[in-house]
Protein backbone atom coordinates (compact mmCIF):
# COMPACT_ATOMS: atom_id res chain seq x y z
CA UNK A 1 0.00 0.00 0.00
CA UNK A 2 2.91 2.48 0.99
CA UNK A 3 4.55 1.33 -2.25
CA UNK A 4 1.32 1.98 -4.58
CA UNK A 5 0.53 5.28 -2.77
CA UNK A 6 4.36 6.62 -3.40
CA UNK A 7 3.63 6.07 -6.89
CA UNK A 8 0.77 7.74 -7.13
CA UNK A 9 2.16 10.93 -5.17
CA UNK A 10 5.46 10.73 -7.71
CA UNK A 11 2.82 10.76 -10.55
CA UNK A 12 1.24 13.39 -9.84
CA UNK A 13 4.17 15.01 -9.26
CA UNK A 14 4.95 14.55 -13.12
CA UNK A 15 1.94 15.57 -13.94
CA UNK A 16 1.74 18.74 -12.41
CA UNK A 17 4.41 20.54 -14.10
CA UNK A 18 2.73 19.19 -17.91
CA UNK A 19 -0.75 20.69 -16.71
CA UNK A 20 1.25 23.78 -15.71
CA UNK A 21 2.95 23.55 -19.26
CA UNK A 22 -0.58 23.14 -21.26
CA UNK A 23 -2.26 25.73 -19.27
CA UNK A 24 0.18 28.51 -19.33
CA UNK A 25 0.22 27.82 -23.63
CA UNK A 26 -3.59 28.01 -23.60
CA UNK A 27 -3.69 31.16 -21.75
CA UNK A 28 -0.95 32.95 -24.13
CA UNK A 29 -2.72 31.65 -27.31
CA UNK A 30 -6.13 33.04 -25.91
CA UNK A 31 -4.42 36.38 -24.99
CA UNK A 32 -2.93 36.71 -28.34
CA UNK A 33 -5.85 35.91 -30.66
CA UNK A 34 -8.28 38.21 -28.15
CA UNK A 35 -5.78 40.52 -28.72
CA UNK A 36 -5.31 40.42 -32.08
CA UNK A 37 -9.08 40.85 -32.78
CA UNK A 38 -8.98 43.80 -30.66
CA UNK A 39 -5.73 45.33 -32.23
CA UNK A 40 -7.11 44.90 -35.60
CA UNK A 41 -10.64 46.16 -35.19
CA UNK A 42 -11.72 47.75 -38.65
CA UNK A 43 -12.41 51.41 -36.49
CA UNK A 44 -11.26 53.80 -39.66
CA UNK A 45 -10.28 53.77 -42.98
CA UNK A 46 -6.30 53.30 -43.18
CA UNK A 47 -4.56 53.12 -46.52
CA UNK A 48 -0.77 52.98 -47.29
CA UNK A 49 0.53 54.41 -50.52
CA UNK A 50 4.24 55.91 -51.19
CA UNK A 51 4.51 59.31 -52.28
CA UNK A 52 7.18 60.90 -54.34
CA UNK A 53 8.44 63.88 -53.04
CA UNK A 54 11.32 65.56 -54.29
CA UNK A 55 13.11 62.43 -54.35
CA UNK A 56 12.08 61.33 -51.02
CA UNK A 57 9.40 58.20 -51.69
CA UNK A 58 7.80 58.64 -48.30
CA UNK A 59 5.50 55.66 -47.28
CA UNK A 60 2.54 57.17 -45.83
CA UNK A 61 -0.84 56.03 -44.02
CA UNK A 62 -3.76 57.99 -44.67
CA UNK A 63 -6.46 57.90 -41.83
CA UNK A 64 -9.71 58.99 -41.83
CA UNK A 65 -13.11 57.73 -40.69
CA UNK A 66 -14.44 56.21 -44.16
CA UNK A 67 -16.16 59.72 -45.34
CA UNK A 68 -15.02 60.91 -48.96
CA UNK A 69 -15.27 64.00 -48.08
CA UNK A 70 -12.66 65.71 -45.75
CA UNK A 71 -13.90 68.40 -42.92
CA UNK A 72 -10.32 69.53 -43.64
CA UNK A 73 -6.50 67.88 -43.66
CA UNK A 74 -4.10 67.00 -40.85
CA UNK A 75 -0.26 65.92 -41.97
CA UNK A 76 0.85 64.77 -39.10
CA UNK A 77 5.41 64.24 -38.64
CA UNK A 78 6.11 61.74 -36.01
CA UNK A 79 9.09 62.21 -33.94
CA UNK A 80 13.02 60.92 -34.03
CA UNK A 81 13.63 57.11 -33.98
CA UNK A 82 9.31 56.70 -34.14
CA UNK A 83 7.26 55.73 -37.34
CA UNK A 84 3.73 56.56 -38.42
CA UNK A 85 2.09 53.62 -36.57
CA UNK A 86 3.39 55.70 -33.48
CA UNK A 87 0.88 58.34 -34.53
CA UNK A 88 -1.93 56.40 -34.77
CA UNK A 89 -4.07 57.45 -31.60
CA UNK A 90 -3.52 60.79 -32.43
CA UNK A 91 -4.07 60.83 -36.16
CA UNK A 92 -7.31 58.37 -35.19
CA UNK A 93 -8.53 61.81 -33.36
CA UNK A 94 -8.13 63.94 -35.98
CA UNK A 95 -9.99 61.00 -38.12
CA UNK A 96 -12.96 61.42 -35.43
CA UNK A 97 -13.79 65.24 -36.30
CA UNK A 98 -14.15 64.44 -40.08
CA UNK A 99 -10.55 65.33 -41.09
CA UNK A 100 -8.29 63.54 -43.49
CA UNK A 101 -4.89 62.67 -41.59
CA UNK A 102 -1.82 62.11 -43.43
CA UNK A 103 1.21 60.61 -41.79
CA UNK A 104 4.75 59.69 -43.60
CA UNK A 105 7.55 57.49 -42.44
CA UNK A 106 10.36 60.04 -42.51
CA UNK A 107 13.60 58.89 -43.88
CA UNK A 108 15.34 56.16 -42.39
CA UNK A 109 12.43 55.71 -40.09
CA UNK A 110 9.65 52.89 -40.80
CA UNK A 111 9.30 51.74 -44.10
CA UNK A 112 10.75 54.73 -45.98
CA UNK A 113 13.95 53.89 -47.14
CA UNK A 114 16.75 55.85 -45.92
CA UNK A 115 19.59 57.50 -45.91
CA UNK A 116 18.31 59.66 -42.42
CA UNK A 117 20.08 63.31 -41.10
CA UNK A 118 17.92 66.26 -39.95
CA UNK A 119 18.13 68.38 -42.54
CA UNK A 120 17.03 65.39 -45.03
CA UNK A 121 14.05 65.10 -42.77
CA UNK A 122 12.93 69.01 -42.85
CA UNK A 123 13.84 68.63 -46.56
CA UNK A 124 11.54 65.76 -47.40
CA UNK A 125 8.55 66.65 -44.79
CA UNK A 126 8.62 70.26 -47.31
CA UNK A 127 8.64 68.70 -50.38
CA UNK A 128 5.93 66.40 -49.19
CA UNK A 129 3.55 69.12 -48.08
CA UNK A 130 4.64 71.11 -51.52
CA UNK A 131 3.64 67.56 -53.43
CA UNK A 132 0.27 67.21 -51.33
CA UNK A 133 -0.85 70.64 -52.12
CA UNK A 134 0.05 70.87 -55.79
CA UNK A 135 -1.78 66.90 -56.04
CA UNK A 136 -5.16 68.26 -55.04
CA UNK A 137 -4.75 65.87 -52.23
CA UNK A 138 -5.20 68.60 -49.24
CA UNK A 139 -5.98 72.27 -49.68
CA UNK A 140 -3.78 74.15 -47.87
CA UNK A 141 -6.14 76.88 -46.24
CA UNK A 142 -7.56 74.18 -44.60
CA UNK A 143 -4.40 71.54 -43.68
CA UNK A 144 -3.06 71.76 -40.42
CA UNK A 145 0.83 70.88 -40.02
CA UNK A 146 1.42 68.47 -36.52
CA UNK A 147 4.12 66.48 -35.12
CA UNK A 148 5.32 65.53 -31.91
CA UNK A 149 9.25 66.29 -30.90
CA UNK A 150 11.49 66.29 -34.00
CA UNK A 151 7.79 66.45 -35.86
CA UNK A 152 6.96 69.28 -33.92
CA UNK A 153 9.73 70.94 -35.09
CA UNK A 154 9.18 70.33 -38.52
CA UNK A 155 5.48 71.45 -38.78
CA UNK A 156 6.58 74.73 -37.62
CA UNK A 157 9.34 75.18 -40.31
CA UNK A 158 8.04 73.82 -42.99
CA UNK A 159 4.77 75.62 -41.82
CA UNK A 160 6.75 79.19 -41.89
CA UNK A 161 7.40 78.38 -45.50
CA UNK A 162 4.11 76.96 -47.10
CA UNK A 163 1.07 79.04 -45.79
CA UNK A 164 -1.19 76.64 -43.95
CA UNK A 165 -4.58 76.85 -41.80
CA UNK A 166 -2.46 75.86 -38.53
CA UNK A 167 0.05 74.32 -36.81
CA UNK A 168 -0.30 71.60 -33.51
CA UNK A 169 3.29 71.06 -32.21
CA UNK A 170 3.59 68.61 -29.43
CA UNK A 171 6.94 68.73 -27.36
CA UNK A 172 8.83 70.63 -30.73
CA UNK A 173 12.23 69.79 -30.30
CA UNK A 174 13.89 72.68 -29.05
CA UNK A 175 15.65 74.84 -31.69
CA UNK A 176 17.75 77.38 -29.42
CA UNK A 177 20.28 77.23 -26.46
CA UNK A 178 18.24 78.74 -23.88
CA UNK A 179 17.37 77.76 -20.77
CA UNK A 180 20.01 75.23 -20.07
CA UNK A 181 20.05 73.58 -23.14
CA UNK A 182 23.52 72.79 -24.84
CA UNK A 183 23.81 73.68 -28.06
CA UNK A 184 25.07 69.98 -29.29
CA UNK A 185 21.29 68.97 -28.24
CA UNK A 186 19.74 70.66 -30.09
CA UNK A 187 18.63 69.34 -34.09
CA UNK A 188 17.69 72.08 -35.36
CA UNK A 189 18.76 76.04 -35.00
CA UNK A 190 17.65 79.17 -35.89
CA UNK A 191 13.75 78.85 -35.49
CA UNK A 192 11.58 80.92 -37.72
CA UNK A 193 8.90 83.36 -36.29
CA UNK A 194 5.78 80.93 -35.23
CA UNK A 195 3.63 80.80 -37.96
CA UNK A 196 0.41 81.98 -37.24
CA UNK A 197 -2.50 79.85 -35.22
CA UNK A 198 0.02 77.43 -33.60
CA UNK A 199 -0.78 75.71 -30.77
CA UNK A 200 2.07 74.33 -28.64
CA UNK A 201 1.55 71.16 -25.93
CA UNK A 202 4.31 69.93 -23.32
CA UNK A 203 3.59 67.42 -20.47
CA UNK A 204 4.43 68.22 -16.99
CA UNK A 205 6.53 65.84 -16.59
CA UNK A 206 9.18 67.28 -19.05
CA UNK A 207 12.42 68.46 -18.04
CA UNK A 208 11.67 72.30 -16.43
CA UNK A 209 14.17 73.29 -19.61
CA UNK A 210 12.16 71.43 -22.34
CA UNK A 211 8.96 73.51 -21.41
CA UNK A 212 10.26 76.57 -21.41
CA UNK A 213 11.92 76.30 -24.90
CA UNK A 214 8.42 75.17 -25.99
CA UNK A 215 6.52 78.10 -24.52
CA UNK A 216 9.49 80.46 -25.73
CA UNK A 217 8.39 79.30 -29.48
CA UNK A 218 5.07 81.45 -28.87
CA UNK A 219 6.61 84.99 -29.66
CA UNK A 220 6.47 87.53 -32.37
CA UNK A 221 3.84 88.85 -34.59
CA UNK A 222 1.94 85.70 -34.28
CA UNK A 223 1.88 84.83 -31.16
CA UNK A 224 -1.38 86.37 -29.99
CA UNK A 225 -3.17 83.86 -32.41
CA UNK A 226 -1.03 81.32 -30.73
CA UNK A 227 -1.94 79.09 -27.25
CA UNK A 228 0.36 76.89 -24.96
CA UNK A 229 -1.30 74.01 -23.08
CA UNK A 230 0.52 71.53 -20.58
CA UNK A 231 -0.89 68.42 -20.22
CA UNK A 232 -0.79 67.03 -16.53
CA UNK A 233 1.16 64.25 -16.12
CA UNK A 234 2.38 63.12 -19.16
CA UNK A 235 5.95 62.63 -20.17
CA UNK A 236 7.83 63.51 -23.67
CA UNK A 237 6.51 60.32 -25.07
CA UNK A 238 3.56 60.01 -22.83
CA UNK A 239 1.95 62.91 -25.02
CA UNK A 240 1.01 60.36 -27.43
CA UNK A 241 -1.15 58.41 -25.79
CA UNK A 242 -2.74 60.86 -23.58
CA UNK A 243 -6.90 61.59 -24.11
CA UNK A 244 -6.25 65.45 -22.95
CA UNK A 245 -3.45 65.53 -26.07
CA UNK A 246 -5.90 64.08 -28.44
CA UNK A 247 -8.71 66.79 -27.01
CA UNK A 248 -6.38 69.64 -27.10
CA UNK A 249 -5.40 69.03 -30.68
CA UNK A 250 -9.31 68.62 -31.86
CA UNK A 251 -10.62 71.57 -30.00
CA UNK A 252 -7.75 73.57 -31.47
CA UNK A 253 -8.45 72.00 -35.08
CA UNK A 254 -11.74 72.92 -34.80
CA UNK A 255 -11.10 76.50 -33.69
CA UNK A 256 -8.61 76.87 -37.04
CA UNK A 257 -10.98 75.13 -39.54
CA UNK A 258 -14.63 76.18 -38.17
CA UNK A 259 -15.56 72.59 -37.79
CA UNK A 260 -17.36 70.92 -34.93
CA UNK A 261 -15.66 71.39 -31.74
CA UNK A 262 -17.44 68.33 -29.63
CA UNK A 263 -14.56 66.15 -28.20
CA UNK A 264 -14.42 62.36 -29.29
CA UNK A 265 -11.59 60.37 -27.78
CA UNK A 266 -10.23 57.27 -30.03
CA UNK A 267 -11.01 53.55 -28.32
CA UNK A 268 -7.87 52.31 -26.98
CA UNK A 269 -8.79 48.97 -27.93
CA UNK A 270 -6.00 48.65 -30.63
CA UNK A 271 -3.48 49.27 -27.49
CA UNK A 272 -5.08 47.05 -25.32
CA UNK A 273 -5.04 44.42 -27.74
CA UNK A 274 -1.15 44.94 -28.48
CA UNK A 275 0.19 44.85 -24.53
CA UNK A 276 -2.28 41.20 -24.32
CA UNK A 277 -0.84 39.65 -27.45
CA UNK A 278 2.68 41.16 -25.89
CA UNK A 279 2.06 39.42 -22.75
CA UNK A 280 0.93 36.16 -24.72
CA UNK A 281 3.84 35.78 -26.23
CA UNK A 282 6.27 36.44 -22.91
CA UNK A 283 4.38 33.60 -21.50
CA UNK A 284 5.79 31.25 -24.05
CA UNK A 285 9.33 32.64 -24.45
CA UNK A 286 10.53 31.40 -21.14
CA UNK A 287 9.82 27.87 -22.00
CA UNK A 288 10.26 28.44 -25.52
CA UNK A 289 14.01 29.02 -24.59
CA UNK A 290 14.19 26.07 -22.00
CA UNK A 291 13.75 24.00 -25.07
CA UNK A 292 15.73 25.22 -27.69
CA UNK A 293 18.41 24.98 -25.29
CA UNK A 294 18.16 21.42 -24.61
CA UNK A 295 17.74 19.66 -21.19
CA UNK A 296 21.25 20.45 -19.40
CA UNK A 297 22.86 18.57 -16.00
CA UNK A 298 22.55 22.06 -14.60
CA UNK A 299 18.40 21.73 -14.01
CA UNK A 300 19.32 18.32 -12.24
CA UNK A 301 22.51 18.54 -10.09
CA UNK A 302 25.03 21.00 -9.45
CA UNK A 303 27.58 20.44 -12.36
CA UNK A 304 28.73 22.53 -15.27
CA UNK A 305 28.66 20.86 -18.76
CA UNK A 306 31.62 20.79 -20.39
CA UNK A 307 32.49 21.04 -24.23
CA UNK A 308 31.74 17.55 -24.70
CA UNK A 309 30.03 14.54 -22.54
CA UNK A 310 32.58 15.12 -19.85
CA UNK A 311 31.23 17.13 -16.42
CA UNK A 312 32.32 20.07 -14.45
CA UNK A 313 31.75 20.12 -10.52
CA UNK A 314 29.64 23.67 -10.02
CA UNK A 315 30.76 25.00 -7.03
CA UNK A 316 27.88 26.41 -5.80
CA UNK A 317 29.10 27.63 -2.64
CA UNK A 318 31.82 29.94 -4.63
CA UNK A 319 29.41 31.22 -6.42
CA UNK A 320 27.02 31.87 -2.73
CA UNK A 321 30.53 33.57 -1.51
CA UNK A 322 31.36 35.98 -4.70
CA UNK A 323 31.05 39.09 -3.77
CA UNK A 324 30.37 42.29 -5.63
CA UNK A 325 33.26 43.93 -6.84
CA UNK A 326 34.49 46.99 -6.18
CA UNK A 327 37.05 46.46 -8.67
CA UNK A 328 35.23 45.36 -11.63
CA UNK A 329 32.80 48.78 -11.07
CA UNK A 330 35.82 50.63 -11.08
CA UNK A 331 36.46 48.78 -14.31
CA UNK A 332 33.39 49.03 -16.35
CA UNK A 333 33.69 52.95 -15.69
CA UNK A 334 37.18 53.41 -16.35
CA UNK A 335 36.65 51.62 -20.03
CA UNK A 336 33.11 53.31 -20.37
CA UNK A 337 34.89 56.60 -19.83
CA UNK A 338 37.88 55.39 -22.41
CA UNK A 339 35.40 54.75 -25.18
CA UNK A 340 33.50 57.79 -25.26
CA UNK A 341 37.38 59.83 -24.91
CA UNK A 342 38.43 57.60 -28.21
CA UNK A 343 34.98 57.93 -29.94
CA UNK A 344 34.92 62.01 -29.60
CA UNK A 345 37.94 61.80 -30.66
CA UNK A 346 36.86 59.74 -33.75
CA UNK A 347 34.48 57.73 -34.61
CA UNK A 348 35.36 54.79 -37.42
CA UNK A 349 32.09 52.86 -37.57
CA UNK A 350 29.71 54.69 -39.69
CA UNK A 351 29.89 51.36 -41.45
CA UNK A 352 27.32 50.12 -39.79
CA UNK A 353 24.76 52.84 -41.27
CA UNK A 354 22.96 53.40 -37.97
CA UNK A 355 22.27 56.92 -36.90
CA UNK A 356 23.81 57.13 -33.33
CA UNK A 357 23.95 53.44 -33.31
CA UNK A 358 27.00 53.63 -34.80
CA UNK A 359 28.30 55.35 -31.81
CA UNK A 360 26.56 52.50 -29.29
CA UNK A 361 28.64 49.60 -31.22
CA UNK A 362 31.76 51.46 -31.41
CA UNK A 363 31.17 52.28 -27.44
CA UNK A 364 30.12 48.35 -26.57
CA UNK A 365 33.47 47.17 -28.52
CA UNK A 366 35.96 49.79 -27.28
CA UNK A 367 34.38 48.79 -23.78
CA UNK A 368 34.45 45.26 -24.17
CA UNK A 369 37.87 44.75 -25.73
CA UNK A 370 39.40 46.72 -22.05
CA UNK A 371 37.42 44.41 -19.92
CA UNK A 372 38.52 41.03 -22.03
CA UNK A 373 41.88 42.42 -20.96
CA UNK A 374 41.22 42.88 -17.83
CA UNK A 375 39.86 39.69 -17.20
CA UNK A 376 42.04 37.55 -19.60
CA UNK A 377 43.02 34.77 -17.07
CA UNK A 378 39.27 34.14 -17.57
CA UNK A 379 39.04 34.28 -21.33
CA UNK A 380 39.89 30.11 -21.64
CA UNK A 381 36.46 29.73 -20.35
CA UNK A 382 34.81 31.12 -23.27
CA UNK A 383 35.37 27.90 -24.99
CA UNK A 384 34.10 25.63 -22.77
CA UNK A 385 30.98 25.30 -24.55
CA UNK A 386 28.47 22.40 -26.37
CA UNK A 387 27.53 23.42 -29.90
CA UNK A 388 24.09 22.20 -29.25
CA UNK A 389 23.85 25.12 -26.59
CA UNK A 390 25.66 27.58 -28.55
CA UNK A 391 22.72 26.77 -31.68
CA UNK A 392 20.58 26.55 -29.33
CA UNK A 393 21.28 30.43 -27.75
CA UNK A 394 21.33 31.83 -31.05
CA UNK A 395 18.33 30.23 -32.44
CA UNK A 396 16.35 31.50 -30.22
CA UNK A 397 18.03 35.29 -29.84
CA UNK A 398 16.22 35.58 -33.40
CA UNK A 399 13.47 33.25 -32.94
CA UNK A 400 11.81 34.93 -30.07
CA UNK A 401 12.07 38.15 -30.97
CA UNK A 402 11.21 38.19 -34.21
CA UNK A 403 7.76 37.10 -33.19
CA UNK A 404 7.78 39.93 -30.56
CA UNK A 405 8.80 42.31 -33.81
CA UNK A 406 6.12 41.12 -35.83
CA UNK A 407 3.19 41.49 -33.08
CA UNK A 408 3.90 44.89 -32.54
CA UNK A 409 4.39 45.76 -35.93
CA UNK A 410 0.78 44.43 -36.58
CA UNK A 411 -0.94 46.43 -33.76
CA UNK A 412 1.70 48.89 -31.96
CA UNK A 413 4.66 50.16 -34.01
CA UNK A 414 6.69 49.46 -36.88
CA UNK A 415 9.28 46.96 -35.70
CA UNK A 416 10.04 44.32 -38.49
CA UNK A 417 13.00 43.86 -39.54
CA UNK A 418 12.91 44.74 -43.16
CA UNK A 419 15.83 44.07 -45.83
CA UNK A 420 17.58 47.40 -45.43
CA UNK A 421 17.50 46.71 -41.59
CA UNK A 422 18.70 43.14 -41.92
CA UNK A 423 21.98 44.12 -43.45
CA UNK A 424 22.81 46.86 -40.26
CA UNK A 425 22.44 43.40 -37.88
CA UNK A 426 25.97 41.88 -38.73
CA UNK A 427 27.86 44.69 -38.00
CA UNK A 428 26.38 45.27 -34.85
CA UNK A 429 26.49 42.12 -33.48
CA UNK A 430 29.92 41.87 -34.32
CA UNK A 431 30.67 45.09 -32.48
CA UNK A 432 28.40 44.08 -29.50
CA UNK A 433 29.61 39.99 -29.01
CA UNK A 434 33.23 41.19 -27.21
CA UNK A 435 31.27 43.01 -24.50
CA UNK A 436 28.64 40.49 -23.89
CA UNK A 437 31.52 38.07 -23.48
CA UNK A 438 33.17 39.81 -21.01
CA UNK A 439 30.85 41.19 -19.16
CA UNK A 440 29.85 37.37 -18.37
CA UNK A 441 33.31 36.74 -17.27
CA UNK A 442 32.98 39.66 -15.16
CA UNK A 443 29.63 38.43 -13.70
CA UNK A 444 30.81 34.53 -12.88
CA UNK A 445 28.37 31.43 -13.51
CA UNK A 446 25.08 32.15 -12.54
CA UNK A 447 22.69 29.36 -10.54
CA UNK A 448 18.98 28.59 -11.12
CA UNK A 449 18.24 29.60 -7.57
CA UNK A 450 17.24 32.90 -5.91
CA UNK A 451 20.60 33.94 -5.96
CA UNK A 452 19.84 34.34 -9.47
CA UNK A 453 18.12 37.71 -8.73
CA UNK A 454 21.39 38.97 -7.21
CA UNK A 455 23.42 38.19 -10.27
CA UNK A 456 20.74 39.53 -12.40
CA UNK A 457 20.97 43.26 -10.06
CA UNK A 458 24.21 43.08 -10.50
CA UNK A 459 24.51 42.95 -14.23
CA UNK A 460 21.62 45.44 -14.26
CA UNK A 461 23.93 47.56 -12.17
CA UNK A 462 26.72 47.37 -14.27
CA UNK A 463 24.69 48.61 -16.91
CA UNK A 464 23.59 51.15 -15.23
CA UNK A 465 26.95 52.45 -14.89
CA UNK A 466 27.82 52.41 -18.68
CA UNK A 467 24.44 54.39 -19.75
CA UNK A 468 25.77 56.75 -16.44
CA UNK A 469 29.15 57.33 -18.33
CA UNK A 470 27.06 57.37 -21.71
CA UNK A 471 24.92 60.35 -20.32
CA UNK A 472 28.32 62.16 -19.29
CA UNK A 473 29.79 62.39 -22.74
CA UNK A 474 26.18 63.45 -24.13
CA UNK A 475 25.86 66.23 -21.07
CA UNK A 476 28.95 66.97 -20.08
CA UNK A 477 31.20 66.42 -23.14
CA UNK A 478 28.58 67.32 -25.61
CA UNK A 479 29.19 64.49 -28.24
CA UNK A 480 26.26 65.17 -29.34
CA UNK A 481 24.66 61.78 -29.50
CA UNK A 482 21.22 62.89 -28.21
CA UNK A 483 19.41 59.73 -29.27
CA UNK A 484 20.89 57.67 -26.92
CA UNK A 485 20.30 59.80 -24.09
CA UNK A 486 15.99 59.90 -25.51
CA UNK A 487 16.48 55.82 -25.83
CA UNK A 488 17.83 55.21 -22.57
CA UNK A 489 14.25 54.30 -21.01
CA UNK A 490 13.74 51.91 -23.68
CA UNK A 491 16.85 50.41 -23.35
CA UNK A 492 16.41 50.33 -19.45
CA UNK A 493 13.49 48.14 -20.79
CA UNK A 494 15.08 46.60 -22.94
CA UNK A 495 18.30 45.51 -20.78
CA UNK A 496 15.68 43.58 -18.08
CA UNK A 497 14.72 41.08 -20.53
CA UNK A 498 17.76 40.80 -22.27
CA UNK A 499 19.69 39.87 -18.86
CA UNK A 500 17.00 37.93 -17.31
CA UNK A 501 17.37 36.11 -20.75
CA UNK A 502 21.04 35.57 -20.77
CA UNK A 503 20.73 34.49 -17.19
CA UNK A 504 18.48 31.56 -18.40
CA UNK A 505 20.76 30.43 -21.02
CA UNK A 506 24.23 30.76 -18.72
CA UNK A 507 22.27 28.94 -15.83
CA UNK A 508 20.98 26.47 -18.16
CA UNK A 509 24.01 25.78 -20.17
CA UNK A 510 27.16 26.59 -17.81
CA UNK A 511 28.32 28.45 -21.37
CA UNK A 512 29.54 32.33 -21.14
CA UNK A 513 29.87 32.42 -24.65
CA UNK A 514 26.44 31.14 -25.43
CA UNK A 515 24.57 33.77 -23.42
CA UNK A 516 26.75 35.94 -24.81
CA UNK A 517 26.02 35.39 -28.24
CA UNK A 518 22.36 35.18 -26.96
CA UNK A 519 22.91 38.60 -25.71
CA UNK A 520 24.51 40.21 -28.65
CA UNK A 521 21.75 39.04 -31.03
CA UNK A 522 18.75 40.41 -29.11
CA UNK A 523 20.98 44.28 -28.72
CA UNK A 524 21.77 43.86 -32.40
CA UNK A 525 18.51 43.06 -33.30
CA UNK A 526 16.77 45.76 -31.06
CA UNK A 527 19.40 47.95 -32.30
CA UNK A 528 18.51 47.30 -36.23
CA UNK A 529 14.65 48.28 -35.31
CA UNK A 530 15.04 51.25 -33.38
CA UNK A 531 18.04 53.27 -35.07
CA UNK A 532 17.05 55.40 -38.19
CA UNK A 533 18.75 54.14 -40.99
CA UNK A 534 21.65 56.26 -42.05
Amino acid sequence: MARNAGQEQKKSAEKAPKQRSWLRAVAAILLCGIGFLLARAPLFRETTVIVDAGGCRLVTDVVDAGEDDAQGYVILFHGLAANKKIMSFIARGFALQGLRVFVPDLPGHGRTQGPFSFERAETCSDSFVKQMIGRGAVEAKRTILAGHSMGGAIAIKVAARVPVAGVIAISPAPMVTTYGIEKSMLIFTNPPPIPAHTLVISGSFEPRSIRKSARSLLSGENAASGAYEVISGATHAGLLARANTVAGSQRWAAKVLGIDSTVKIPPRLPLIGGVLGLVGIFLLAGPFLREALGKSSLALSPQLPSSGSQTQPYDALAVRKQPISVVTILEFVGFAFAAILLLRAWNPFGFVHLFEGDYLAGFLLIAGIGLLAAHYKKIATLWDFNWKHLLGAAFAAVVVPLLIYAWLDLTLTEAWMTPARWLRFPGVLLLALPFHAAEELALGPAMRTRLSKTRLAYALGLRAVLWGVLLIGIVGLHNGEILLALLAPYFAIFCLFQRTGMDVVRSSTGSALAAAIFGAILLAGFSAVVFPIS
